[in-house]
Parts: C-alpha cells; structure tokens; sequence
C-alpha cells in the first residue's frame, strides 16, 4: 500500500479558529419519561456503533426533544472513553455529552469534518477529569488552516476521499483474505476433533491402543494422584490412617452425556472434561493493593493475555502478586507450566492457552478456568479441542447470559465433553495442525501488520493534505 502526496497550494490557506467557520450545538438529553421508539431519533454518546463508516445508527427515539440540529452538522463526543469520536451527523435530537458543529454556508462541510479528524488530538489534550470531558471552548477555539474558498476546500476533500478510496479497496481485500484464513483454521480444527485429519492414519496404524483402554488408565492414574496427595495431607497433619477406609472419600467423575453428541471414529470415545483433568478450578482476583505492575514475585494472568492461538501473551500488560499471596489467598487458582486456560466471561468466548514451560508458576483472575490434564490426555490436544468451534459451542449454548455478558460456569467446564483418541494419535492431530497452521498464522500476522499500517496511512494522507501536499 502506499499514498502520493496530495497536491494541494496551501500557500493561501488562513488559520482560522471553527467559531468563525459555523455554529456548535450542545446535546441535551429529553427526559427518560419521553424517551421511547417513536418521534425523532436521539444520538446518545453510549449509543451502540453510532457511526459504522457509511451511516448514524440510531437506538432511541423522543416525543420531546431539548436540542435538534439540522443536517449536515459533525457530530464529537465530549466525554467518557470515547471522548473527541468524531462522526458526520443527520439531522436529529443530540443528547448530553454530544456536540454538533454546523459548517457555514460558505464552509466545506466534509473539509471541516476531515480537518477536525486530522487534528482531534489537539482537542483530546484539553481533556481533564476522572471522567475525560472537553468544553464548549475547546472545540470553538480549536484552529484550523483552511483554504479562502469552498470551490478550494472541495478540491482538497476530493483527492482525499480519491486515495482513502483506493485504501478502502486494500483494506476491503486484506479483511476478506482474513476471514477466509479463520474459516480455513475453524475447518481445519474442525476436522481434526472429528478425525477426519488422521483418516489415512489410522488405516496405516491399526494396533494403537484404542482411547476406552486410555480412558481407563487416565481415570486409574486420577485417582492415585488423588491418594497420594491424600495421605500427604494426613502425613502433613500427623494422621496415620487405620485402613483403607479414607479411599471411599473418593469420587469417581461420571462420563458424559453422550445421547446427542455426534459419532466418533472407530476407537475413539467421548469422555468428560472432568475425567481427564485434575481438579477444573478458576481464579480469584485480589484486592487491588495487592496486584503489582511491572514486576513482583509471581505473573498475575488475566483475560487479555490469552489469546486465539493456544499461546499465552504473558507480556502482555504484565502484572504480579506477592508470593505470600500466591501461596495464601490465592493458592486454590496457581497454574503451572503446560496447564491449559480459558476463558469463561465473554464476549468473546474460546480464549485458550497453554502456559509455556518459562513460567513455573502463575495465578489467574476470576474470568479464567484452569485445566490440567492428567497423563494420557495431550495438553496441546485439549487446547486444540477447546479451540475448536463445534466442541466449544456444546458450552456456550449452555452459558448464562446477562447483560450481553456471556458467562461459563466451572460446571460448564467439568461437564464439557471431549472427543478422545488415542494418545499416539493425539500427537499425530498435533503435528498435522501445526503443519495447516503454521503459514496462516504467518498470513495473518503479515495482514495485521498492514491493516495497522493502513491506519497509519490514512493519518498520513490528512496529514499531506492539510499540509499542502
């Protein structure tokens, strides 16, 4: 992708603050008694995707407007998060914390709309407050360089609109290879939980040992952990058991519930996340002053350093916790080298990663679940699974949904059924996913370079334009 210069004689161009070049209309909100789904549109600051590009979306509506603007007003919000978005306006009610700028007749509407797009910042900057929020003042005393005539500022919008154009078409096509690569991984992972990846594979190696026997030395060797770290505890405590009664606390996890689950490939069973996994727990988050940034003893995982590849992004934002916490309040949610995370509040759900061997202890936040899988079950293997869109969407469609948050519950997590070949096999799958992968993945980065780099461009474009080329 590259941009020309815009050709464009500044040499006449005035500075000029927007006071002189129109008029600003302060949003006021109509009373929450008169907001209802007729009258006249309302464009609310938190109003869901205002502005997608093309078009104001607009979600409420009032018999009883308090401020209307005409159209061919700029819309900027002036507080919250999103303060200084800047979007083109319709006509409309606006209420509190959006302002409308309305050009003069003898202004470029769209010049002033990419004008205020190019130097925003130098708006945002005035921004003060727990709650970021800009004045009346601020927008109105904002300057800008523009051209004596419209006839001018016309010419300048149209060779900016002229090489977004051409960007729009670069992005259009990089967003579409981008999609097409996450059907191609969703497919690709698909069939590998189906077994349909390792066909040929399993014709060619017939004596493996078949996944009921795995299951059954997973389960045996379940509960033996379960023993020894029972008579540890009881060692700990001075306890000297009498007999073998102490083994009857122990509980068998059940299989799952396979009557409406799809058929595996001969040899293959379905078992419970449950029954192949150590104790499924989730993290705790501690208070505040007790969560460190920069550095500390022990990683303080979150949802954010999980991503969609199986990898942690532990440098993510990094953040710690002592180790007396780690081991205290929080020692019920430690992870180790090769657990298996995820997350379970969403949107988006299917976050997964695997805990690298660099890290030997982390602890993880309250909207992550932790896996660990006992010997038999591929670690790699259940994160691919837990990836895969056909086996996580048996849990979502069984999540709590409130408040368009999405939730799953640690039940959810241990109920979860697994498709389970043979460990050989597992390794198999592995190899034949990394191998379909590995170029996407180098694909997708490439195309979220440029994506980035088309950001940067159009910045550059206003940038050559408001600047005389």
């Amino acid at each position: 992708m590259s941009s020309s210069a815009i050709s464009i004689d500044a040499s006449r161009w005035e500075k000029k603050k927007l006071s002189d070049l129109g008029k600003l209309f302060c949003g006021q909100s109509p009373s929450t008694k008169d907001v209802n789904t007729s009258g006249i549109g309302t464009v609310y600051v938190t109003g869901p995707e205002q502005w997608d590009g093309s078009k104001v979306h607009l979600s409420k509506w009032t018999t009883a407007p308090k401020r209307v603007v005409p159209e061919g007003c700029i819309f900027i919000t002036v507080k919250g998060a999103g303060v200084g978005k800047t979007f083109p306006g319709i006509a409309c009610s606006i209420g509190r914390d959006v302002y409308a700028f309305k050009p003069n007749d003898n202004v470029s509407e769209k010049f002033i709309y990419w004008a205020i797009i190019y130097s925003v910042q130098d708006v945002i900057r005035h921004a003060v407050g727990d709650i970021p929020g800009i004045s009346k003042s601020h927008i109105l005393d904002h300057e800008i360089y523009a051209p004596p005539t419209i006839e001018e500022q016309h010419e300048v919008v149209s060779e900016i609109e002229k090489q977004f154009s051409r960007l729009d078409e670069a992005v259009t096509a990089l967003k579409r290879i981008q999609a097409n690569l996450k059907r191609y991984k969703a497919a690709v992972l698909k069939a590998a939980v189906e077994g349909k990846l390792t066909e040929q594979w399993r014709k060619d190696h017939p004596d493996v040992e078949p996944a009921d026997q795995l299951l059954k030395r997973i389960l045996a060797e379940r509960r033996a952990k379960w023993e020894a770290e029972e008579l540890a505890k009881m060692k700990s405590k001075g306890i000297k058991p009498k007999d073998d009664s102490w083994r009857k606390k122990y509980k068998e996890p059940a299989g799952p519930d396979t009557a409406n689950l799809p058929e595996l490939p001969e040899g293959w069973v379905w078992a419970r996340a449950e029954q192949v996994s150590d104790f499924i727990t989730k993290g705790t988050t501690p208070s505040a002053t007790k969560l460190l940034e920069g550095g500390g003893d022990v990683r303080f995982l979150k949802v954010y350093n999980l991503t969609f590849s199986g990898r942690l992004n532990y440098n993510f934002k990094p953040a710690f916790v002592d180790q007396s916490v780690h081991q205290g309040e929080l020692a019920r949610s430690r992870v180790i080298a090769s657990d298996v995370l995820i997350n379970i509040v969403g949107p988006p759900l299917g976050q997964v990663s695997v805990v690298p061997a660099e890290i030997v202890e982390a602890n993880i936040n309250q909207a992550i679940a932790r896996y660990r899988p006992i010997n038999g079950l591929s670690n790699r293997f259940l994160a691919y699974t837990l990836m895969t869109d056909s086996v996580m969407s048996w849990a979502i469609k069984r999540a709590k949904t409130t408040a368009g948050q999405s939730n799953l519950t640690l039940e959810l997590c241990r109920d979860l059924p697994i498709p389970l070949p043979s460990f050989v096999e597992q390794g198999q799958i592995i190899d034949d996913i990394d191998r379909r992968l590995s170029v996407t993945e180098e694909l997708e980065t490439t195309i979220a370079t440029n994506l980035k780099r088309a950001e940067r461009l159009r910045q550059t474009i206003l940038q050559r334009a408001f600047s005389g080329g």
